[in-house]
This record gives structure tokens, sequence and C-alpha cells, in this order.
């Protein structure tokens, strides 16, 4: 199908006013233009349960697409009872609702990597410099393979995605391990080491003092044949645009605001609105 427009928008964590907000300044019509969401659909913002709702429909109609993010897999953790909901995650009213398990499977099914173009990929968090991108949509199917089995395939597998200490990628390493690891770059990576070493604790933007042998997984000199689209680290705030990554979490949850990127162009547009602040 042809499309009039297609943008690509950067974490909306819930904040479903800015979201509608941004909507407009697209002037987006679901039966010309396509979106696709770089994950976290649900976590900080006002109103989680509209978003994931309304990104829901648009997905089924074809109108958007979206991949997996932290939050989006903390949600599905906190849905089979593999972990407790975060204090600062707006997220009870999901499970309130009448349409809870609709809304969780449908979620537990989209996928951690796509291709919004020829040209792109999308992922939430990045794809780590010992990876081509084959090899990562490789990996990615495995994990979707996980996420999307059984509800009780499902239950097995969510706890043991959580750790304080990230996994060495190894050509043998396997089970719940190989599970963790993939979903740790896809979703939670921002440093990394050349051989795919991660570190967890850095969150700051790049104006900080990195620590000592890290450097921003994009920052590795790799080549490649897409440029990678992702979110996740808000405190970039959508300013890095290479010739092989863009970043589009315009911290819209922490006081910025949201950023679509327009696909064939490349123009940028952002939410006049940002979220509530709590």
């Amino acid at each position: 199908m042809s499309f009039r427009h297609q943008y690509v928008i950067g974490d909306l964590q819930g904040c479903y006013g800015a979201y509608q907000q941004l909507l407009k300044a697209l002037d987006f019509d679901p039966k010309q233009d396509k979106l696709w969401f770089t994950g976290d659909l649900v976590a900080r913002g006002e109103d989680s349960l509209a978003t994931l709702r309304d990104v829901k429909v648009l997905c089924e109609t074809g109108a958007a697409a979206t991949v997996l993010g932290n939050h989006d897999l903390n949600l599905l953790a906190v849905w089979l009872g593999a972990t407790k909901m975060k204090k600062k995650d707006k997220t009870a009213p999901i499970f309130a609702a009448d349409d809870k398990n609709e809304l969780l499977n449908w979620l537990r099914h989209q996928p951690l990597l796509a291709y919004p173009d020829a040209h792109t990929v999308l992922v939430h968090a990045g794809i780590p410099p010992h990876w081509s991108i084959v090899q990562a949509a490789d990996y990615a199917r495995q994990l979707e393979g996980q996420l999307q089995g059984s509800l009780k395939q499902l239950g097995r597998l969510l706890p043991h995605l959580y750790s304080k200490s990230a996994d060495n990628w190894h050509a043998g390493i396997n089970g719940f391990t190989k599970m963790r690891a993939i979903a740790n770059y896809f979703t939670r990576m921002r440093l990394c080491q050349q051989d795919g070493g991660l570190e967890f604790t850095f969150t700051s933007g790049l104006d900080q003092v990195i620590p000592t042998g890290y450097l921003p997984w994009f920052a590795w000199q790799v080549p490649r044949e897409r440029k990678i689209l992702f979110g996740h680290w808000a405190a970039l705030k959508g300013t890095i645009d290479l010739p092989h990554a863009r970043a589009l979490d315009g911290g819209c949850v922490w006081g910025n605001y949201l950023l679509a990127y327009r696909l064939g162009d490349g123009k940028v547009i952002t939410s006049s609105a940002h979220c509530p602040k709590p």
C-alpha cells in the first residue's frame, strides 16, 4: 500500500494529551498515513490506558505499527505476576480495565524490530555493534517466539528477563540467559563496549562523563545498510541524527516534547504539548 506520509514517533509513555496534539500537528489521516512507534507506549504519562487502546486500534487497521520497549515488557511482567508495578508507573488503570487481557495479549504479539521502509530499521533502544541488522532480525524473532507463545511459556520467561547486571554475549549463550541478553539489547541499551558488553547505570546525556571503555552504542563505527531509528534514551532529547542512526525519544514525559520523524525527507515535527508533570 502506498501512503501519503509515514511518521516514526518516539516513546509515548502514556502521554495521551501530547500524543493527540501531535496527531493534529501532523494532520494525520489513518486512511492515507501510517505511524510507527518506537515502543514504550505506556508507563509514566497521564493516560496509558487510552494511549494503549488508541495505538492498538490504529495497528489493527493497518494505520500504525509498533515495536516493544522495556516499559511494554514490564507491563507484561506485571500482568503475569513476574514483577511488581513500579511506583512511578501510572499503569494501574490498564489492569482494572475490562479489556485488560485483550490489550495485553495484543501487546505481546508486537515485534522487537520492524522495517518502516527500504532504508530504515526500527527498534526501541538500538542494535549493538557486534550484530548486523540481519543477525538482529533473527535474534528478535527468537525472543518474539517466546513472547508470543502460550501464557504458561510467557510466564516462565518473564521472570528471567530481569537482572541488575548485564550478560556477556558469546557463541554458546543459550536459554533464558540468551533471551535476557536479546531483550537487554533491544530495550535497555544505551552504552556498550565494542563486543556488546552493556552498562546499565548511565542514563544521562552525552555532556556527562561516560564510564571508561564504553561508548553510546551508535558511536561505534560499524557499516550499516539501513538507518537505525530508535527511542528509549530520553536524555538525548532526539538530538542524535547520524547517517546510520536517529534518536526519536524527545523526553515528553520528562517535561519535553514528542517527536515525529517523517520518512522520505527526514523532517521532524514536534508536539507543542508535553506530558503533565506529576
